[in-house]
């Protein structure tokens, strides 16, 4: 059984479960965000898993660390989900305690363009 990420309660009441569909648009969003979200290091199983990319909340900005970022990122997703995306390009922006990470890429399968922008905010 694959939990939905992030964990969510069905109609039923019960664990929501993500469908393995892997053109399915709502899985691979899933994965996305696990990869962005995740810090290298926090999975014990697989420390290299993750981006990191939560780490910007904390850090100065700038514009080479914003291209490094990027790249960082687009790589871990290359990395991870080579086998069912194509990478068009990764955009994060950094506004006082709020990251927003855009997400261009093509689903293998059908060689479909998708879109996904993820925010997170500083948690105090």
């Amino acid at each position: 059984m694959d939990l939905f990420f992030s964990y969510q309660i069905d109609g039923r009441g019960r664990t929501r479960e993500a469908r393995r569909d892997e053109h399915n648009d709502e899985y691979i969003k899933g994965l996305i965000e696990q990869i962005l979200f995740t810090a290298p290091g926090e999975r014990v199983m697989r420390p290299d898993f993750g981006s990191g990319v939560r780490e910007l909340l904390f850090t100065a900005n700038s514009p080479e660390l914003a291209a490094t970022t990027q790249m960082l990122v687009q790589g871990s997703l290359q990395q991870w989900l080579g086998h069912l995306i194509v990478v068009n390009s990764v955009n994060i922006t950094v506004n006082e305690s709020t990251l927003e990470v855009t997400v261009v890429y093509i689903v293998r399968r059908t060689q479909q363009a998708q879109q996904v922008q993820f925010q997170q905010g500083m948690s105090l």
